[in-house]
């Protein structure tokens, strides 16, 4: 039995002269040109109206993230007496999908007139952001809009043990060298 060939396709004169006058090169060029002459001239927001678009001058100028951008968390505090606003409720724990936080609490009896009340109070607070997939679960279910994962995106640290922030830190944020010329 004979195998069936396919006749191979023949291209046009058209498609010829296209291919040896390089017609599609040169529109890819034109429409790289275009671009580039547009970075010319528009403006810059933020940085110096002088110079093109093309690149960020980062670190000397900030990138501008989206909105919606998650980085890196914080542990907000009570604006009025500076205290922790996290109740150590576990629930931003137990939310994460890959068991990045761990809190630690105790409960202490807290005298309320003649009452005695327990309350948990929070001991330690551990965020590793290696694992971190800033999905926003945990700060979804905070009931008290303790956690927060800012807009902050500067997270390389030169060990591993870097990666787990403790509660001070994330109270604290992170200094961040600034290089200047």
């Amino acid at each position: 039995m004979a195998a069936a060939t396919t006749p191979a396709k023949r291209r046009t004169l058209g498609q010829i002269i296209r291919r040896l006058l390089l017609i599609d090169l040169f529109k890819g060029l034109a429409l790289t040109f275009r671009y580039n002459a547009r970075a010319l001239y528009e403006p810059r927001d933020g940085g110096n109206p002088l110079q093109a678009i093309y690149t960020e001058q980062y670190p000397k100028e900030l990138a501008r993230v989206s909105e919606r951008f998650r980085g890196a968390p914080r542990l907000n505090l009570d604006p009025e007496n500076g205290a922790s606003l996290c109740i150590a409720c576990d629930l931003c724990a137990v939310v994460c999908p890959v068991d990045c936080i761990e809190v630690g609490s105790i409960r202490r009896e807290v005298r309320d007139g003649d009452k005695v009340n327990k309350k948990k109070v929070l001991t330690t607070f551990i965020f590793d952001t290696s694992r971190c997939m800033f999905c926003n679960l945990c700060v979804e279910a905070c009931p008290t809009d303790c956690l927060e994962l800012t807009q902050s995106f500067e997270l390389a640290v030169y060990h591993r043990s870097g990666f787990r922030w403790d509660r001070e830190m994330l109270e604290k944020g992170i200094n961040y060298v600034r290089y200047t010329k």
